[in-house]
């Protein structure tokens, strides 16, 4: 039987961002930067992978570390962090690493014989010379490598391009040799930057970073993160080095432009950067992404939604859910933990985390752990002021007739329960300053069918919320 799979959906307190899915001897692997709780800047840990049964992606299974700061020559004390990586099988069967450190502009290659086994330093990209790419005078600097490799040739996408930065030109893709290492075709540009997107297509949307490749059919689909930044978009060719055409957003992590719940120019999180991409599991795709946590934007969660393709090969942008990672509803029963929360937000609207230490006032609730970075400790929902909602979505309902909630913190006032962010109040509970978890309940009847469920806390102080249970 099919575990439920919830968002994020890896354990609470794991935080793996930039999330690369692939299918591999019959499981789903992800790779991805590897964050820390209270961390203070990006990508602070050492690179782990996870993998599930292609039949069930609410059941993964911990693969252990694959790979050390340390392990690369150039970063024997650990000063600096690993970025995103990407992960490619090589003409010879074995599995590729290429991933950039934080402090230099030139990719790293790991290699290993099984997928999540210990990866070793195998070498930088080089031209023919040994030069290595991102050195050489008139290189732009590599950064987030995506990686697709056809028979001999490797692709290698990479790049990151601020607004305002005509030093870079947009996303480049490099071809390597069989070898994984040698440069054969140098780069050329496959989706401009913003100061030169005008009249390409891509304006508005213009490349900032995470190019990642996957192939459907014979189409090649580049995902990236746009200047946007909380957008992943993405553009399609017939070729994996040129002409390649914006097409849209997949997904947003604050549900900016989705229109179908809400307005669309209305934010149902805190958003940030994003990153991830799409991948076909047991005849369904998915697109992976991230969602920001704990205030900042140094805690980052990976989620999935699943996502739907017009016959034209364009993709429907996607929505974000609670329940995303097997697109299924999730059951109108039992107890659910508040931290798969997928719509989070106050009064004090704001499409991104914001400057450094901006959410740690007092208007935003934010998704949060007790403990220290690898404590095993079950998220929940903390500082949710006047106003605070959070909405989880969609349940299958039938006969839902009582709910119950377990809240602690410093409060006085009532949480309302309605079926949409703004609809009306089907049943208030109301909750006290209590220092541990304390469960409050209320009669409730909720309508039969397919329903999102959304908390609203009104009242003095603030409130932490740790789970909701449907009877």
């Amino acid at each position: 039987m099919r575990k439920q799979g919830f968002n994020p959906y890896l354990p609470s307190w794991e935080y793996i961002p930039d999330g690369e899915p692939y299918l591999f001897n019959g499981r789903v692997y992800v790779y991805g930067s590897h964050d820390r709780f209270n961390g203070h800047a990006y990508c602070l840990n050492d690179y782990v992978c996870w993998s599930a049964p292609v039949k069930d992606m609410g059941d993964w299974r911990y693969e252990g570390v694959i790979y050390k700061k340390t392990d690369d020559p150039l970063n024997p004390d650990a000063s600096m962090c690993l970025y995103a990586p990407d992960v490619t099988v090589g003409p010879d069967g074995r599995y590729y690493l290429y991933y950039v450190l934080d402090k230099v502009s030139i990719v790293s290659v790991a290699v290993c014989d099984k997928p999540a086994g210990k990866f070793e330093f195998y070498g930088y990209v080089r031209y023919a010379d040994g030069t290595r790419l991102g050195e050489r005078e008139g290189d732009e600097p590599q950064f987030d490598p995506g990686v697709l490799t056809e028979g001999e040739r490797t692709y290698l996408y990479t790049g990151f391009c601020a607004v305002g930065d005509k030093s870079r030109h947009g996303a480049m893709v490099t071809v390597l040799d069989s070898d994984m290492l040698t440069v054969i075709e140098e780069p050329v540009i496959v989706a401009p930057s913003e100061p030169y997107c005008k009249g390409s297509g891509f304006e508005g949307h213009a490349f900032f970073e995470a190019p990642s490749i996957r192939k459907r059919g014979n189409t090649y689909y580049l995902i990236y993160s746009s200047v946007v930044m909380h957008e992943l978009c993405y553009a399609t060719s017939q070729s994996p080095t040129r002409d390649f055409v914006y097409q849209g957003v997949i997904i947003s992590n604050n549900d900016l432009h989705i229109d179908s719940y809400k307005p669309a120019d209305k934010p149902m999180f805190y958003g940030g950067n994003n990153h991830g991409s799409i991948i076909e599991v047991d005849e369904k795709w998915y697109i992976f992404y991230h969602r920001h946590t704990n205030g900042t934007n140094f805690s980052r969660q990976g989620c999935i939604e699943p996502i739907e393709f017009r016959e034209d090969g364009t993709i429907i942008q996607a929505e974000m859910t609670s329940s995303g990672p097997n697109g299924e509803l999730l059951e109108g029963k039992g107890e659910y933990p508040a931290y798969i929360v997928c719509n989070l937000f106050c009064r004090d609207e704001a499409l991104y985390t914001g400057a450094p230490g901006e959410w740690l006032d007092s208007r935003f609730p934010k998704i949060t752990q007790d403990g220290k970075d690898e404590d095993e400790e079950l998220g929940y929902i903390a500082n949710m002021r006047d106003s605070s909602t959070a909405g989880f979505k969609y349940f299958r309902c039938e006969r839902i007739r009582k709910i119950k909630i377990k809240v602690r913190g410093y409060c006085r006032g009532d949480f309302e329960i309605k079926t949409s962010w703004d609809g009306p109040v089907l049943a208030r509970i109301p909750v006290e300053f209590t220092n541990v978890w304390k469960e409050y309940s209320t009669n409730i009847v909720i309508p039969d069918g397919i329903q999102a469920l959304y908390f609203t806390y009104k009242g003095m102080g603030g409130a932490s919320l740790a789970s909701f249970t449907l009877e």
